[in-house]
């Protein structure tokens, strides 16, 4: 039990200094941690995050624009397609079904998608689930001025069923650019965890229609989600659109296109690594200094207890296993940071995308990340300890005048 004494003794002695290096050491554990697994979740997420659909039909352009701006409902459209071409596309016999959309305004900020109801009663985000209409509330019908609100959507708006409300043109809120129509909630989406959450769904007709559109474009959309019947059609598909054809792109298959995506975003993971690396290493630097500068205030103290039969082995031990032990505490602090921080980062990318982080998901940097943190804090006791090994007690001991 000498060791654990002495160990306990000394944190006491000195707890200021045992705080505050055990904070750097959190805020250290916590950075490593809430990056690590940001990284991890939202890589995941997003290239996952198909909606349930193989590819989108669209304008000619970056396939990158179209998937982020059709499936995630970010970025701008790149351009219109006419609805001839999408119900072209719809009967050909490798496609399973095709749900045209058609963007371009908002309800303050956020964005209104046109399509059709089968985007509700076929479409499946995920196998076997399809968005549903929470109890009181129904699909939009021909009408022209229906909604229905995504959950997040709502909730952050405080809409519900009956509620009314007047679009605005663009993606960017503006009080200049209202729409004179008048549109009725009809339903609320329960939560499915996607970007679907995010929007304001009407019928395509009534955003093709909406007051201050061009007129020409009555009849295209945006783009065409399509779910095909296997693998090979959407080889053949891209022949036909891609490389045959100059009119449209087909951003095939989805979560390809999203993990050239991440792999361009690889130099940016790596910084943010190395950062967090960099940040863990000057933590236990501190903790080596802060056990370092101490050993001139101890050297009385590790003398007597040389002198009451102590050895030097163990003194060694002590003060190696006090540098642990102050990591430690930093690490065990360093979880009520990781879980604010990841929380905070997790409200801003549902916010921004839809995408759901889960904060408690376990994961494996909450084991190695501490373990890793613990060693290096152990290692940089080392240097201290070899100062408190070398403690002479003879002339430590002399009484100073």
């Amino acid at each position: 039990m000498t060791l654990p004494l002495l160990v306990r003794r000394s944190l006491r002695q000195h707890a200021l200094a045992t705080v505050v290096t055990a904070l750097s050491i959190a805020l250290a554990g916590a950075l490593l941690m809430t990056v690590w697994s940001l990284k991890r979740q939202s890589q995941a997420a997003f290239t996952g995050m198909t909606g349930g659909w193989d590819a989108v039909l669209g304008a000619r352009g970056a396939k990158l624009q179209l998937v982020l701006n059709s499936i995630f409902h970010l970025e701008a459209s790149p351009g219109n397609i006419p609805m001839a071409d999408v119900d072209a596309l719809a009967r050909n016999r490798a496609v399973a079904l095709v749900v045209p959309i058609a963007v371009g305004d908002n309800y303050r900020g956020w964005r209104l998608v046109g399509t059709t109801p089968e985007m509700f009663e076929k479409a499946e985000y995920a196998p076997g689930k399809r968005l549903s209409i929470e109890s009181g509330g129904r699909i939009f019908t021909v009408s022209q001025h229906e909604a229905v609100l995504g959950a997040f959507a709502a909730k952050q708006l405080g809409m519900k069923v009956g509620d009314t409300f007047h679009p605005y043109h663009g993606l960017v809120f503006n009080e200049t650019e209202k729409h004179s129509e008048t549109y009725t909630v009809t339903g609320i989406l329960s939560p499915s965890s996607t970007p679907a959450d995010r929007v304001i769904w009407i019928p395509i007709a009534g955003l093709q229609s909406m007051s201050g559109h061009i007129a020409s474009a009555a009849n295209d959309v945006s783009a065409a989600l399509v779910k095909l019947r296997s693998p090979t059609a959407g080889m053949m598909l891209d022949l036909l659109y891609n490389r045959q054809g100059n009119r449209f792109t087909f951003a095939w298959p989805i979560g390809a296109v999203l993990k050239d995506l991440f792999d361009k975003l690889g130099w940016f993971d790596k910084v943010l690594s190395l950062v967090a690396v960099m940040v863990a290493l000057v933590a236990c630097a501190s903790v080596l200094a802060s056990l370092y500068n101490s050993m001139s205030a101890r050297r009385r103290d590790l003398a007597i207890l040389r002198a009451l039969g102590a050895r030097r082995r163990t003194i060694f031990s002590a003060i190696v296993l006090e540098a642990a032990a102050v990591a430690t505490l930093g690490m065990l602090i360093a979880f009520l940071f990781h879980f604010a921080l990841l929380a905070a980062a997790a409200a801003v990318v549902r916010t921004q995308t839809g995408v759901v982080i889960e904060v408690w998901k376990p994961d494996w940097v909450w084991l190695w990340a501490p373990a890793a943190l613990i060693f290096l804090g152990a290692l940089a006791g080392i240097v201290p300890a070899i100062k408190a090994y070398r403690t002479d007690v003879a002339s430590s001991l002399t009484p100073e005048y």
